[in-house]
């Protein structure tokens, strides 16, 4: 496994970039949006780790309901695994609680799944697939 991604949750992700972009000069690789998560992403390379900033598209999906009760900041880190499917279910044997016990698509394509944070010490984990 190695660390993909993180995601931050923000309100305006043209915000965000003026942070990410103008002080701390990494350069953006696309602005994309996640139709069934409810999600536009500015994703940024950091040295090998994208930064994705993540903005609701309206007031009822995942990312909206994180800045309703949680405010800006961390939302998840995301882990490239090779079998996804196969990782789940170990995982799942082992006692950890999954979010999705069947991968789904997610930003380029790729599956991806969710580890529920009460299994990790309060902490949102994407596995996502090579």
């Amino acid at each position: 496994m190695k660390l993909e991604h993180i995601g931050i949750a923000m309100r305006s992700i043209e915000e965000g970039a003026k942070i990410w972009e103008g002080i701390l000069g990494f350069t953006p690789e696309a602005t994309i949006e996640v139709k069934s998560q409810k999600v536009r992403a500015a994703i940024f390379d950091a040295g090998g780790v994208k930064i994705e900033l993540l903005e609701p598209l309206g007031d009822n999906g995942p990312i909206a309901r994180f800045l309703e009760r949680r405010g800006e900041g961390l939302h998840h880190l995301c882990f490239e695994v090779k079998d996804i499917e196969k990782l789940l279910r170990d995982l799942k044997s082992k006692g950890v609680k999954l979010i999705d016990e069947v991968p789904r698509s997610g930003a380029s394509a790729k599956k991806v799944a969710f580890l529920h944070p009460g299994s990790i010490h309060n902490v949102l984990i994407e596995l996502c697939e090579k």
